[in-house]
């Protein structure tokens, strides 16, 4: 297990803070647990829907089963870190709650990764074990990782194979430059071989409070670190969500799930939600209009939870009823202009409302309530069972009065332990024991949440997290670069999006084209830049730092002039 820092003990000088709405002690529990539920209680109902091939509750229970022998038999034991390196598939809710049920720990993998990010990942976590599909646009990373350090074994997944028969033979026969190669070494097994052995794991004695997941964040430094989320952490997270419904669904759900399960909003709500609340996930493995659109007309999903960016592109669509029987539509990973969902709700007449959460929470902290008033540019108060605070960013031992800004700290059952293997960044992320988001924000007489700006320099396009180092270590390695800065800047779209700031060395020349192309082998696609500006020289500090501010404030004035960047 990662080391963390002792958080707990603590007694704040000042905790005067905005209170949730009382309400009874989450209980803990394994996040096996929800599955187990599910298939005892609704076994016949469909689980997944993915491209039209349907699964069975009792059906995703007994190949987790199968699943979790298989993996103990590869040597998987209580502790041992797991890689999932999947697109939305069946194979990853099974694997999910097979690698839980023996007692192993999920490390989740982008599959648009590069390789070095990859690499950092299997050697921070220590994973010895990665689950991936078939896909040449992510197992071919994988294979020279196999046999460096811990990583011993890779569990291939052939999307083929998760498909209705004439589509997989489609697929194979149209979509051969999108499979890879599978080596023919033995570092390498089949999904269809690990789950061959039709019998049970061997009991493991576990608890809520195991770690269940290494959810992987960046911060100021850039450098992604694994935030330790238990079994207690995310099952508490979806109990709340049932709370923040106000009550458990009359009839089942549907849930539309494009957003992709790696990402820790789609794994608390896209599949810990609804596997909790026995719903039918619709699993898209990527978003492509065409098909988003066409798979909500065939399945009429009752729930949608997406980011900015979804919205803003279904805005930009011919709609045709594929949201008739939405009931709920969530938005997070990213602030949500409001005019953006002023015209998805006129256009399709559904509701939606917008939270807030980071990965260190599992990850919801507020959300706008689904019935009740919604406050425009509000992230809604706390959720169910958390506490918000506004800590003063110079004094953080106080807490500022209602109306006043500050960082906004939270506590509640969701917040993680702390980082993996770096107690000295996890004791700075806690201020007695509330966790420090690093956003500064302010709550209103009722208790809804208003962000204002960020402390980190985190970017969030479209609801990932880009961190300017990575695109700044990138550009260092041109011979020609001399300095690099890298901010963030509003985007339509995306809701922001990286700019980067280039110095060359005297003499030298170079143009954004040639440099776009150099970093494509070095950056993966959300982290590439969308405009990079040459200037002979960037600003710095007293000390000779490079410096950020004065770049974020010129281009807030340019925008403000109505000048383009």
């Amino acid at each position: 297990m990662g080391a963390a820092a002792t958080i707990g003990g603590h007694s704040a000088p000042e905790t005067s803070s905005q209170l949730p709405e009382e309400m009874p002690p989450i209980a803990p529990r394994l996040l096996t647990d929800l599955l187990d539920h599910a298939v005892e209680a609704h076994g016949a109902w469909p689980a997944i829907d993915f491209m039209g091939r349907k699964w069975t509750y009792k059906e995703i229970g007994d190949l987790s089963r199968r699943a979790a022998r298989g993996l103990q038999d590869l040597g998987v034991k209580r502790g041992t870190r797991v890689g999932l390196c999947l697109p939305n598939t069946p194979y990853y809710v099974i694997c999910y709650f097979a690698i839980l049920r023996i007692g192993g720990i999920v490390v989740n993998f982008n599959p648009l990764y590069t390789e070095r990010e990859m690499a950092h990942l299997v050697d921070d976590s220590g994973a010895e074990f990665i689950v991936a599909s078939d896909l040449a646009l992510s197992l071919p990373k994988i294979e020279p990782l196999v046999g460096k350090g811990a990583l011993r074994r890779v569990i291939v997944c052939p999307i083929a194979d998760a498909l209705p028969k004439l589509k997989g033979r489609a697929y194979r026969l149209l979509k051969r430059k999108d499979i890879a190669r599978e080596p023919h070494d033995l570092r390498f097994l089949r999904f269809a071989d690990l789950i061959a052995r039709d019998a049970d794991p061997d009991p493991v004695e576990r608890s809520p409070s195991d770690l269940a997941v290494l959810q992987y964040t960046g911060g100021t430094t850039g450098v992604p670190k694994g935030a330790m989320l238990s079994h207690a952490n995310l099952a508490a997270n979806s109990a709340q969500m049932i709370a923040h419904v106000g009550h458990m669904p009359e009839t089942q759900e549907r849930t539309l799930g494009v957003l992709p399960l790696f990402h820790v909003f789609a794994l608390t709500t896209v599949l810990n939600y609804s596997v909790d609340t026995a719903a039918e996930m619709i699993l898209l493995p990527r978003f492509e209009m065409k098909s988003f659109l066409a798979t909500a007309k065939r399945t009429r999903p009752t729930q949608f939870f997406g980011v900015p960016t979804l919205y803003t592109a279904l805005n930009n669509q011919q709609l045709h009823g594929e949201f008739d029987q939405v009931r709920v539509c969530i938005s997070g990973g990213a602030p949500l202009p409001l005019e953006v969902r002023q015209k998805f709700e006129q256009r399709t007449g559904v509701r939606v409302v917008e939270g807030y959460g980071l990965s260190e929470a599992s990850p919801i902290i507020a959300c706008n309530p689904l019935e009740g008033d919604v406050k425009n540019n509000s992230c809604g108060p706390a959720f169910p069972g958390t506490v918000l605070e506004i800590r003063d960013p110079d004094n953080l031992h106080k807490v500022m009065p209602q109306g006043e800004r500050g960082e906004v700290c939270a506590r509640g059952p969701q917040v993680m332990s702390g980082y993996w293997n770096r107690p000295e960044e996890s004791e700075k992320t806690f201020i007695y024991g509330a966790l420090r988001t690093g956003d500064v924000g302010y709550l209103d007489e009722d208790g809804y949440l208003f962000l204002v700006d960020r402390i980190k320099d985190m970017i969030l396009c479209g609801g990932y997290n880009v961190y300017p180092r990575t695109i700044e270590d990138a550009l260092y390695e041109h011979p020609m670069v001399h300095e690099a800065i890298v901010i963030g800047i509003p985007d339509t779209y995306r809701g922001q999006a990286p700019k980067a700031f280039v110095a060359l060395h005297p003499g030298d020349t170079l143009d954004q084209e040639t440099l776009m192309a150099f970093l494509k082998e070095r950056l993966n696609k959300i982290e590439m830049p969308s405009q990079i500006e040459f200037r002979d020289s960037l600003p710095k500090t007293l000390v000779g730092k490079l410096s950020k501010k004065e770049l974020v404030e010129e281009e807030a004035a340019r925008r403000a002039s109505g000048q383009d960047s």
